[in-house]
């Protein structure tokens, strides 16, 4: 059942910062250099993955500026719920109600986000997730949904490995995780700790510029070029 308070919500309009939001990405272009983009590599934490009752506790994220992590570009804050009693999520994450109970709502923290992403396209390992939980915040708090194009790190993953892996009969290894850490470990990537935002985006963002420099032997030189390598499985959406 739909409730007038949700009606009420969809149809009010835009906050100015989503206006402004927007306009950033007006004449958006894929035929730039990766290298002139800026890119946001972000993670969310969750009380739980269903999209109608759960929210977010924590946003962690870091920029990429010319193709290279800005470790003192990052964002990383813990958010309270409406309901603190979280209980099963605590279990992987490890944040307690107790820890969000002084902590900003996410009124407060969503602007400040969206500030610090600017015009920056965001990056994320399963990207949709962390999206779809963000779209709903702002659409409940801000009136709309975030511009920012974004780019899925599972999926190159899965365009990269496809490529790697294809066999003579045009099948891929089926038996590959494309689990963060498991991907990390594979290609020899730094470790950082997991279910942790703000680990989570480092890790994420050290697989995106793996990924870049690998697929297509480093030939991907235009964020159209990155579009077209995972064209199979959706890259870019």
């Amino acid at each position: 059942m739909v409730r007038l308070s949700d009606v009420f919500r969809w149809l009010r309009k835009p906050h100015p910062l989503l206006v402004e939001n927007k306009e950033l990405f007006k004449n958006f272009s894929q035929s730039r250099p990766l290298s002139e983009y800026t890119f946001v590599v972000c993670d969310t934490e969750l009380t739980g993955l269903n999209r109608r009752r759960d929210e977010i506790i924590s946003i962690g994220a870091v920029k990429i500026v010319n193709l290279q992590i800005e470790l003192n570009e990052t964002f990383h804050q813990y958010i309270r719920p409406r309901d603190l009693e979280h209980t099963k999520s605590t279990l992987i994450h490890r944040i307690t109600p107790e820890q969000l109970r002084a902590m900003p709502s996410i009124d407060e923290v969503l602007p400040r986000f969206i500030h610090f992403c600017g015009d920056a396209l965001l990056v994320g390992h399963y990207v949709a997730l962390d999206m779809s939980f963000l779209n709903k915040a702002a659409l409940e708090e801000l009136g709309g949904t975030i511009s920012n194009p974004s780019v899925d790190t599972m999926r190159m993953a899965m365009g990269y490995k496809e490529a790697q892996f294809m066999d003579c009969y045009g099948h891929c290894n089926l038996s590959t995780s494309y689990n963060l850490n498991d991907l990390s470990n594979e290609f020899g990537l730094p470790k950082f700790k997991p279910h942790d935002a703000l680990e989570d985006a480092l890790q994420t963002a050290y697989l995106f510029l793996y990924l870049v420099k690998k697929m297509k032997q480093g030939k991907i030189r235009t964020l159209k070029d990155l579009y077209e390598a995972g064209r199979n499985v959706n890259l870019l959406y």
